[in-house]
């Protein structure tokens, strides 16, 4: 009966510390980031055996540090951003978020959908032509989003219900964004929607990467190659004109690696515009499933990425608007082009243009589309 007793005990023991375990565990994946509009904000944290690591807030779904090794072993945080939810709040310039309801640009805040015109805000002016970006004043970035967190699965659950008429758009659209971190070092993004009235989606990540580490100077040295014979050329303000131009013989033909650098400053009207690259590449795709989009290499820490996507198109934007007057989380400036996006996407403007593939979605069908950022060395 003694023996039976100790056995008992020893057990319940471990479950108890088990269980201890389990909390403690939950207690250092998710702390508490700060308060917006009333609403708590928390900061979650998924973490491999590798020691990659994503910290990842509610507040906009924003990405706030993503460590990565290099081909030493040594970790650096690669992703712009600041260490205070206030400094997102206050300065922010898509920092790690999620883009909704439309990513990327607008041409004059307005569409027509079913012979209705519907009217956004103007939230964005190059060279002085207003446009709506990224979801307006107050899109996805800035709302605050339902979580849950599953730490046996090293994933986080977001979701967001963007109101009938918010920012212009049509339609109640229930969205779910879930982060899932795999062993491989891959932080899988997977995106889903659902509307109870036609309205066009397009949803993105817009993270900022320096593969040498946040504020360690400029990008100009990574090495970029993107799987796309073609782009859809824009205005001076950054509005595609609706043509489709090959890459070929431009500045704009990643399909064999360059440095960002090489060709950035080149005489070019489209480069003009940007003031280097912020334009939207038109992938070759074979399938709508998960393909490789683009892959970029940062020589002196080995660290390589590669961009999967279901998506058909895919922006890169060079960091032109970065100027030095914002400080990230390493106390450095963030100096003109000092980070990149990779944002994968439907065409930018594409209400607006009937030869682009389509981005509305009606009640009944399901939005779906999943993105991958992966990370080795070489």
């Amino acid at each position: 009966m003694k023996i039976r007793s100790l056995f008992t005990l020893i057990t319940v023991s471990v479950i108890i510390l088990m269980l201890f375990a389990m909390c403690a565990n939950k207690e250092t994946v998710m702390v508490k980031f700060g308060q917006v509009d009333g609403k708590d904000v928390f900061l979650y944290t998924l973490k491999n055996s590798q020691g990659t690591t994503v910290e990842i807030t509610n507040y906009g779904g924003t990405i706030v540090r993503w460590l990565v090794p290099d081909r030493n072993g040594e970790l650096a945080d690669i992703a712009l951003g600041f260490d205070s939810l206030e400094t997102y709040v206050a300065k922010s310039p898509y920092f790690g978020c999620i883009i909704g309801r439309y990513g990327n640009r607008i041409a004059d805040g307005q569409f027509t959908l079913n012979g209705e015109t519907y009217t956004l805000a103007k939230n964005n002016s190059p060279a002085g032509m207003p446009c709506h970006l990224h979801g307006g004043i107050k899109g996805f970035d800035k709302r605050v989003w339902d979580a849950v967190r599953e730490p046996d699965k090293n994933m986080l659950k977001l979701r967001y219900l963007s109101k009938d008429g918010e920012e212009g758009y049509p339609g109640d659209l229930d969205v779910t964004v879930t982060y899932k971190l795999t062993e491989d070092n891959a932080l899988v993004i997977d995106y889903y929607a659902v509307t109870n009235k036609p309205t066009p989606v397009n949803l993105t990540n817009h993270t900022y990467f320096n593969l040498k580490g946040e504020g360690n100077g400029d990008i100009l040295d990574h090495v970029l190659t993107i799987h796309a014979d073609q782009t859809t050329p824009v205005n001076a303000g950054l509005i595609p004109t609706g043509e489709i131009a090959p890459v070929a013989g431009t500045p704009f033909d990643f399909t064999e690696p360059h440095a960002i650098g090489e060709r950035i400053d080149i005489d070019n009207e489209q480069i003009r515009f940007g003031p280097g690259y912020d334009h939207n590449w038109v992938l070759n795709k074979t399938s709508q499933d998960t393909m490789l989009a683009a892959t970029v290499y940062e020589p002196g820490s080995g660290r390589f990425m590669e961009v999967l996507t279901m998506e058909p198109a895919l922006q890169f934007y060079s960091g032109n608007f970065l100027d030095g007057t914002l400080t990230g989380k390493s106390g450095q400036p963030y100096v003109y082009r000092s980070g990149f996006c990779l944002e994968t996407q439907h065409y930018p403007d594409s209400p607006n243009h009937d030869n682009f593939p389509g981005t509305v979605l009606n009640p009944g069908e399901t939005y779906h589309t999943v993105t991958v950022y992966r990370f080795s060395v070489k």
